[in-house]
């Protein structure tokens, strides 16, 4: 039984890193910038992908012809002129929005013209950084807190409390049930239950939670503390799911946000997440600074091979699927590629060839864990031979009963031993008692102990197993990404190599150093 379960693992496994090593051969990537680089920021139309704006610094641009070429229909003015974010209003597509440096833009007629219809008192309210339109509201972050107008933006009001000079990173909703929205925040996440009436921090930022207490703290070092919470998203297809993205890695929660849990970290050379994207199929896209990342069965795959963007700063996908990135370089948009399963299955032939064998790995891993089913058995088979051997009580006593002797002799005076009292010997008791309780021999007590410490190992070696599966195959999947990478990308390079030998390490802690031995064996054998 224990043999079948590792070889369906192991079964389960292979198919898995088949179908990475079929992704990662899956995607390439087309430069539809025609010279403008530093994207900042884009927008696909939900319902013709031939229209995409797309935001670099001073102003904003569109494409009619999918990226065949562009036209500037915007230009922003003062400040640093970005354009933080974009957002088409949920009920009427040719609404549009803008965040920038200079306030909050609209557009009535899909981005041919513009109005301003928000601008701060200050410097950091009129940094505009997110924008979400409800039926009910439109909601304005800024880096100084957030607007919220109920008027089609004719008036402006100015959230009190945690809100009132925090910086906004990002606003959404689900739409379904749009007086529910959620906001992600330099001090962690909100959520209002009644269109803005009312907040309550589900998340915490804990780099910036007792903020009143750091008040010693030089500006500076203030300035540079980076905020744990980048990015959250609510999913349109269930009222309660929503997702968040920091540095930490990405976190889901099934219930609004009263509890969260943390996604496995597997294939995620950089944890820290700067935005999510949700796919129809329930996977889900992660973009850090360098790469992209597809998440599924609880792992990380990169798809940003051959993406040569520089530093990314914005992805979006359109109703095809088509995943588009806004980098340092310009805007890129994938082309899916056909791939043969005879390639994906000579590409795994030939990195296991390289390898040692799972099955060693896990034997050794067992071994070195003492998690082996034959300890249990062992432990039975003692159990059962108990009940044949007896009790064995040894009992030994002193009997100090003093013992008294009268001497009678001579009468003569100075006679040595003559009328006195001696002591005797003291003696000594001693038993043997053999006892055998028969009903061993049908139950034994000690199975109950058995049965339960057999359960928890079962568990641990499951565990361990489970562990050593998904270091090897992701050291696999780590090779193919390193192999798939353009030389004179040293960066990735590095990080890769990194990666591999964190694998090599950690499969070496789980084998005693079984793998690394067997891998100079297997190389030098090549």
């Amino acid at each position: 039984m224990h043999r079948k379960m590792i070889s369906f693992i192991v079964a389960m496994v292979w198919l898995i890193i088949r179908g990475n090593l079929l992704l990662a051969q899956d995607f390439n990537w087309e430069d539809i910038s025609r010279g403008n680089y530093e994207a900042q920021i884009l927008l696909v139309h939900p319902e013709d992908d031939k229209i995409i704006f797309l935001g670099v610094p001073g102003g904003l641009l569109k494409s009619v012809d999918a990226g065949e070429s562009w036209r500037r229909v915007l230009s922003v003015r003062g400040g640093s002129r970005n354009i933080s974010a974009m957002k088409f209003a949920p009920f009427n597509l040719n609404v549009i929005y803008a965040a920038t440096d200079d306030g909050l833009y609209r557009s009535k007629n899909s981005g041919e013209r513009w109005e301003r219809i928000f601008r701060g008192r200050s410097s950091l309210e009129n940094k505009c950084t997110a924008v979400l339109n409800t039926s009910r509201a439109i909601f304005a972050g800024t880096e100084a807190g957030l607007f919220i107008s109920k008027d089609g933006g004719r008036s402006w009001v100015k959230q009190r409390g945690e809100l009132n000079n925090v910086t906004v990173f990002n606003i959404d909703t689900n739409f379904k049930q749009d007086k529910i929205v959620y906001l992600a925040a330099s001090c962690g996440i909100f959520r209002t239950l009644n269109c803005g009436e009312s907040w309550e921090r589900i998340y915490i930022d804990y780099s910036h939670q007792d903020d009143e207490n750091l008040l010693d703290i030089e500006d500076a070092d203030k300035e540079s503390r980076v905020p744990e919470v980048h990015f959250v998203k609510a999913d349109i297809n269930n009222v309660d799911c929503i997702y968040f993205s920091g540095t930490r890695g990405v976190y889901k929660s099934l219930d609004q946000g009263k509890t969260w849990n943390k996604f496995a970290e597997y294939g995620l050379l950089n944890r820290n997440v700067r935005m999510l994207c949700l796919l129809n199929d329930q996977r889900i896209l992660g973009l850090t600074q360098t790469g992209i990342f597809l998440y599924q069965d609880e792992r990380w795959q990169e798809i940003s091979f051959n993406l040569s963007a520089g530093r990314l700063s914005y992805l979006a996908v359109d109703r095809k699927g088509c995943i588009y990135v806004a980098g340092e370089k310009g805007v890129f948009r994938t082309i899916p590629v056909d791939s043969s399963g005879g390639l994906g299955r000579s590409l795994l032939r030939e990195y296991l060839k390289y390898e040692p064998e799972i099955r060693g790995l896990q034997e050794a891993a067992i071994k070195y864990a003492e998690v082996s089913s034959e300890k249990i058995s062992q432990w039975r088979k003692l159990a059962a031979r108990k009940a044949i051997l007896p009790e064995l009580n040894i009992g030994l006593d002193r009997n100090s009963t003093d013992l008294w002797h009268w001497e009678t002799g001579s009468s003569a005076i100075g006679q040595i031993g003559d009328d006195l009292l001696r002591r005797g010997k003291d003696s000594l008791d001693w038993d043997v008692t053999l006892r055998w309780d028969l009903g061993d021999l049908i139950w034994n007590a000690d199975q109950t102990s058995i049965d339960v410490r057999s359960k928890l190992m079962v568990e641990l070696r499951n565990d361990i197993l489970d562990e050593v599966n998904k270091l090897y195959f992701e050291r696999l999947r780590v090779k193919s990404e390193l192999d798939s990478l353009p030389i004179e990308d040293r960066k990735k390079r590095l990080d890769k190599e990194l990666k591999l030998e964190e694998l090599a390490a950690s499969l070496d802690s789980l084998t005693a150093g079984y793998y690394s031995e067997q891998l100079r064996l297997t190389m030098s054998k090549k």
